[in-house]
This record gives structure tokens, C-alpha cells and sequence, in this order.
């Protein structure tokens, strides 16, 4: 007995690596992302390395909304081992990932060796099937395959920590009893650093009180009963509420969060209890997963797809409530369920989306523990004849089947992520009416050059969506680039009906004016792009172009200096000024320029040795 319980301990451990392992193994192939990955990583310099300036800044940034430090160390990390290869950064999401499998597998572990009934091996064995059910679930493959969800698997990391240590402080003595909850404040102070969606974590704490730690009963005796059980939780219900009060601020300070005149408190209700739905039917079925679930343009509560799920949730609630002592694991993992989820169902909303496959990293798990604490309470039930083992086999073969036709789906899934055309490509097909999906395939594909389907795609994005400046304004961006300075000038002025002050909008404005050869009409909204930004580099160089063509050439130069000192490492300011001093006849101040284009942008280097060639 003893050599077979040395080879769960060990063996268990090795097989949930390997399974989570391969199953995750294709997204070590993959890109970087046009979907934050971009804004987060490929273009921000900010975070890569670790002197005092990399980490001051990881301290201090609140950027797309987020005070995510512990996340952005790990980017800095990250790029000392890796440098700029995608590998390295997946390679990290992949580990923290097996990581949270294990914690996981030692916190169901413990919390079913409490239950009567089931001994260590069956708890074992329950944990077994809830770590590899969370393990290899498709759902998990949007946080694990994509880095910028570096955030999910870090904060689920200290998460999983806080409540392990947790576990066993609660059944601890004395000095080491102080010890872990200490670990576990300093866990979860790292977990809130991480992604600030564990905030709820003090009410989960008290709800495993209650049920299955059974250390709080509710009722009139509970305050005097339980008295030292709930004071424990200040220190953490202090650390959440600076957690939720830092993410409001930082959601808040960059416009992000949506306006409740958009979406008023009974559509907030709507989209809470669909969100309760959605999350628990794609567990069960998870079938045409996307990239994003997108809002629709008006939300009437009353519409079946938001009246449904409202009803259903209602029914389950007043069900596990009412059915209490008899099925107290159900009303348990409901409550464990809505706290966890409860950040991200629309109270306070953010984003186009109405739900995100992400969401579902940690607040699924009390369905997966419910899974396993099914599978450990059968075994005991064959064991003491209650079950016939033909019935329990066939359940288990099931169960089974199901796990690996699970993880073969996320085997595929991980590699949508694997660059920006094939993840907004199969978005487009999963969700043909996703506006967001359209605008950012049709992006993508008039940065390639690709500018017919870009076109296609973008007009159809305004189409679905005409109130989305930002959509406007990536069309237009692509009709400039086949000279259809008409048609995106229009686009330009709608956006800038429906966002005045957006200075990439201004900016491009500036641009088409220029193009039909306006410069004195393209001072007016550069200018004011420049008022809102002042160091926004491309309005800066292309306001010196305007005043070039309108013959000040002295002071086009020094707009062109002046965007360059603002950001040497970008090549359109010195394309322009190697341009006007080849005009002007400063030979070697054109070649100093074009020797740094070449360096910073070939294909740009490439347009302007011909520029040169001509000029000379």
C-alpha cells in the first residue's frame, strides 16, 4: 500500500504535466497578435528589461486600463531570457498554466479529504479528474495561447496559492498557522498585482467557510460562533477593495468603462445573469468559441437570448437555495461561481464585449470541482456496493471520452491564436456579425497591402456598427492607401462627428487634405491634433509637411527635429526630412537620415533612395 500511494503522489503530478503539456503544446509556434499583443508588447519598449527604468514603469503604468505590475514584471522577464521571441513569452503561459493545474490538483485534493466517505486515494482520484478537466478545457486556451492573457494565468497562479495556503492555515496551530495566512495576504497581494479580477476573493474565503469548511453555520449563533472566522478576513477584504478601487481608477482614467446611458441598470441585470448562463453552457458545451462575444448595438432585457438565461438563473438560485441541506455542494459552487465571476458580468462594463472566454479561467473552477468530488464520492460508492461497478464503468468511459474529445478541441483551439489572420479569420466565421471581428481583420489586412478584402471587411464593420468613430477611421485609412481620398475623407468626418477630439482621426484628416492638395486646410486639424497631443509624432511630421508645401521650409525642419527627439526610433519624420534637405540640397544631411531609415524601416529606406536618386 505504501509503494502505491508513493506512486499517486509522484505519479498523478507527472501525467497531469504531460496531458496539460501536449494538449497546450501548439501554441509554442505562435505569434504575437494584433489584439493587444501589439499595443501591449510588439510596440512598447516601456517594459523591456529590467533596470530601474523598466521597473519603475511596470510600477506605474496604467496602460489600456490596467495596474497590472506583477504581469508586467514578468514581460520584463521574459524579454532578459527571450528578447522579442513569441516563443519564450508562450513557453511562460504554457508553465504557469501546468503550474495552476497543480495547485488546483492540491486544493481539491484537500478540500475532499474532509469529506466523509471519501478516503485519500478517492480524493486523489476526484482531484485527478478536476485538475484534468480545468487543465484541458477549450476555454482555457484564449488565456494560455494568448500572451497578453498573460495576466489570467499569473493571477490564477497566486490565486490558487492564497487559497491553498489558506487551507492549510485553517487547519494549522499557533506560530505556523500565522505563518500561512501570512503567505496567503502576501499570495493574494501578488494576485490582485497580477489582474485585478481577484478581488472577490475575501467572499469565496467565507463562502468555503461555510461550505465545505463548515467553520461558519448561518444563523442567529453565527457573529458570537464565528466571530474570529470572519475578522480573519479584514486583511483581505482590505486588500480587494484597494484592489477594485485601483482598477476602477485605472479603467476610468483611460475612458474605458462604458456609460450607463448606453446601458442602463436593467440591461446591466441582463447581461449579468447571461453572462451566469453563458459561462456554465459552454462549459458543458463548448462549441463555436470566438475571440470576442460582442455586445449588441441596442440590448432589449426582454429579447430571448437575455430573457432565457435571466429566467434559467433565477430558477437555479431560488433551486439551490430552497434545496440547501440536501444539495449543500450545490448552492455552494453556485455562490463560489457567481463571487468569482461577479468583476467581469456587466455591472461595471468596459469593452465591446458581453462575455470572454477568459472570464471563465478561475470562475469555472467550482465546476470542475464539483466534477471531481462526483468522480471521488462514485469510487466510494462501488466500494461500499451502492453503485454497481458495470454503471460506474460505463460513467467513467464517458467521462473519459468526454475529457479527450475536450482536449483535442483545445488542442485546435490554442492554434487560432496563432498569428493575426487565422485568429480574425475564424472570428469572422465564428461570428459573422462581430463588428469588432470585421474592423480588425480588415486592419490587418490593409497593413498587408491586402487592400480589396481590407475594404470588404472594414465597410462591412460600418455597416454592422456606424457608430464607431474608430472603425471610420480604419477605413479611411485603407481608402488613402488606394487613393480614394474622397470616400475616406468622408469616413474621416463622421468619425470626427462621433469622436472630435481623437487625434489619430485629426491626424489622418490632416493627411487627406494633404493628399488633395490642401496644406493650409491640413494646418487647422494637425494643429489641433498637437494642442491634445503635443508629442504625437506622425502629426507633428506631417504638419512640417504642410508647412513645407507651403514653402517654410525652416520651419518644417523643425517639426521634423522636433518629432524625431520625441521618438528617434520611428522612420517617418526622417523620411521627410531627409526628403525637404535633398530638395534643399544638404546632401549629407539627407544620407545621415536615410542611413537610420534603412536601419529602422527597409521598405521605407527603400521609397526613399529613389526620392533621393530622383532629387539628384
Amino acid at each position: 500500500m505504501a509503494v502505491r500511494a508513493r506512486l499517486l503522489v509522484c505519479g498523478i503530478p507527472l501525467l497531469l504535466v504531460v496531458l496539460t503539456a501536449v494538449t497546450f503544446w501548439p501554441s509554442l509556434a505562435n505569434d504575437f497578435v494584433e489584439w493587444d499583443d501589439h499595443v501591449n508588447v510588439l510596440k512598447n519598449p516601456s517594459f523591456r528589461g529590467l533596470g530601474w527604468t523598466q521597473l519603475r514603469w511596470d510600477f506605474t503604468n496604467l496602460l489600456m486600463g490596467h495596474y497590472i505590475p506583477i504581469t508586467w514584471l514578468s514581460f520584463s522577464l521574459d524579454y532578459t531570457l527571450w528578447g522579442m521571441r513569441p516563443f519564450g513569452y508562450h513557453l511562460t503561459n504554457v508553465l504557469l498554466h501546468i503550474a495552476n493545474v497543480l495547485l488546483f490538483y492540491a486544493v481539491v485534493a484537500r478540500l475532499l479529504r474532509g469529506r466523509s466517505g471519501v478516503g485519500p486515494e478517492r480524493a486523489r482520484l476526484g482531484a485527478l479528474v478536476a485538475a484534468v478537466f480545468f487543465a484541458v478545457h477549450p476555454l482555457r486556451a484564449e488565456s494560455v495561447a494568448w500572451v497578453t492573457e498573460r495576466r489570467d494565468v499569473l493571477s490564477g497562479f497566486f490565486f490558487l496559492v492564497t487559497i491553498l495556503a489558506y487551507l492549510a492555515a485553517v487547519s494549522a496551530h499557533s506560530s505556523r498557522r500565522r505563518l500561512l495566512f501570512a503567505g496567503s495576504l502576501a499570495a493574494y497581494a501578488l494576485a490582485l498585482g497580477s489582474k485585478s479580477i481577484v478581488m472577490t476573493l475575501p467572499f469565496l474565503l467565507v463562502a468555503l467557510d461555510i461550505y465545505p469548511l463548515r467553520r461558519l453555520v448561518l444563523g442567529r449563533r453565527t457573529w458570537s460562533d464565528g466571530r474570529a472566522v470572519v475578522l480573519e478576513k479584514i486583511p483581505y477584504l482590505a486588500l480587494g477593495l484597494t484592489g477594485a478601487a485601483v482598477s476602477y481608477y485605472a479603467v476610468h482614467v483611460n475612458r474605458f468603462l462604458t456609460s450607463f446611458d448606453q446601458y442602463p441598470w436593467p440591461t446591466r441585470v441582463a447581461m449579468g445573469c447571461y453572462s451566469l448562463w453563458f459561462y456554465v453552457t459552454t462549459t458543458l458545451l463548448p462549441f463555436g468559441l470566438s475571440p470576442v462575444y460582442e455586445l449588441p448595438r441596442v440590448l432589449d432585457p426582454l429579447a430571448r437570448e437575455f430573457l432565457v438565461p435571466t429566467v434559467v438563473v433565477l430558477v437555479v438560485s431560488i433551486a439551490a437555495l430552497l434545496m440547501r441541506a440536501r444539495w449543500p455542494w450545490l448552492l455552494g459552487a453556485w455562490v463560489a461561481y457567481a463571487i468569482i465571476l461577479a468583476p467581469v458580468t456587466g455591472v461595471i462594463h468596459s469593452g465591446h464585449q458581453l462575455a470572454h472566454d477568459r472570464y471563465s479561467y478561475l470562475s469555472c473552477l467550482p465546476w470542475a470541482v464539483l466534477i471531481g468530488a462526483a468522480a471521488a464520492h462514485a469510487a466510494a460508492f462501488v466500494a461500499s456496493g451502492r453503485l454497481r461497478r458495470s454503471i460506474a464503468a460505463c460513467a467513467a468511459t464517458a467521462l473519459a471520452g468526454w475529457i479527450v474529445v475536450l482536449a483535442v478541441m483545445t488542442w485546435h483551439q490554442v492554434q487560432v491564436w496563432r498569428d493575426t489572420q487565422t485568429l480574425w479569420t475564424y472570428a469572422v466565421d465564428s461570428e459573422p456579425a462581430c463588428a469588432v471581428c470585421h474592423a480588425n481583420l480588415g486592419s490587418y489586412l490593409g497593413n498587408q497591402n491586402n487592400t480589396a478584402p481590407a475594404i470588404w471587411h472594414l465597410q462591412h464593420a460600418v455597416n454592422l456598427r456606424p457608430e464607431r468613430a474608430r472603425t471610420h477611421l480604419n477605413l479611411a485609412v485603407v481608402l488613402l492607401k488606394w487613393d480614394r481620398v474622397d470616400e475616406a475623407r468622408r469616413h474621416l468626418e463622421t468619425a470626427l462627428q462621433l469622436d472630435p477630439t481623437h487625434t489619430d482621426t485629426l491626424m489622418m484628416m490632416g493627411v487627406a487634405l494633404l493628399r488633395e492638395g490642401r496644406p493650409s486646410a491640413a494646418l487647422g486639424p494637425l494643429g489641433y491634433a498637437l494642442s491634445l497631443e503635443p508629442k504625437h509624432t506622425l502629426a507633428r511630421t506631417n504638419f512640417g509637411t504642410a508647412l513645407a508645401r507651403l514653402g517654410d521650409d525652416a520651419s518644417a525642419i523643425k517639426q521634423y527635429t522636433r518629432a524625431i527627439s520625441i521618438d528617434p526610433d520611428i522612420a517617418p519624420p526622417r523620411f521627410s526630412l531627409a526628403t525637404l534637405l535633398a530638395r534643399r540640397g544638404d546632401v549629407d544631411g539627407a544620407m545621415t537620415q536615410y542611413e537610420v531609415v534603412k536601419r529602422l524601416d527597409p521598405f521605407l529606406a527603400d521609397a526613399l533612395r529613389r526620392q533621393l536618386q530622383e532629387s539628384w
